[in-house]
């Protein structure tokens, strides 16, 4: 797998604060390189360069905005928990991005528990976050193809959702994928290969009229 490099140049325009520049005046591979020794300064220079990219990576898997916050917040932890045993020939946002899908995996597992074990709320409401009830855009046909999609999405097996999701939404290349995933590129290629016949299937079974 390619290693992620960076010029020092590089590295300096994708951080703005004069402390975090500091960080990256040896490169990409040597803020790594000191992160990895217990250098929170240099660890949190990584936190800066990619915090948007990772926010918008979560937030395409949770509809609540304050949620996906607390998932980037707890992804960084763990990083820096495990920084010492990262490994510097892969990538660190590909190995950045494995760590945040878990999290968000452990979040559905836990809204899940929630859901089960409380049923609906006394006052009416239920636990799902605000942003997926139902408002007058939502009635748009624009809408309505959307939440019918996530809906269908929510229904494939979570090991080809993912791989769908990190293709065809993330836009992450079959080998970044693969090593986001843990698994072979063959085996990436049938799961989005099967999530789309199955996604296919589903969506035409809803838009199917009930008779």
């Amino acid at each position: 797998m390619k290693r992620m490099t960076a010029q020092p140049s590089q590295a300096l325009g994708q951080v703005r604060s004069p402390l975090r520049r500091a960080a990256f005046t040896g490169g990409f591979d040597d803020v790594i390189a000191r992160a990895r020794t217990g250098d929170r300064a240099a660890f949190s220079a990584l936190m800066s360069g990619h915090k948007d990219d990772l926010f918008r990576f979560v937030r395409r898997r949770v509809a609540d905005a304050d949620a996906a916050s607390d998932i980037v917040q707890e992804a960084f932890v763990a990083a820096w928990s495990a920084m010492a045993s990262f490994d510097p020939e892969r990538s660190f946002k590909t190995w950045l991005h494995a760590i945040a899908l878990n999290k968000c995996r452990d979040a559905a597992r836990r809204a899940t528990t929630r859901r089960a074990f409380w049923g609906d709320c006394p006052n009416g409401d239920d636990l799902r976050v605000a942003d997926e009830r139902p408002s007058p855009e939502a009635e748009t046909a624009s809408r309505e193809e959307l939440r019918m999609l996530r809906q269908a999405l929510a229904t494939l097996p979570e090991h080809l959702r993912e791989a769908l999701m990190l293709t065809a939404v993330d836009g992450l290349s079959q080998a970044a994928a693969s090593a986001t995933l843990g698994c072979s590129v063959k085996s990436l290629e049938y799961r989005v290969h099967r999530a789309r016949e199955l996604l296919a299937d589903e969506m035409a079974r809803r838009a199917t009229p009930r008779r």
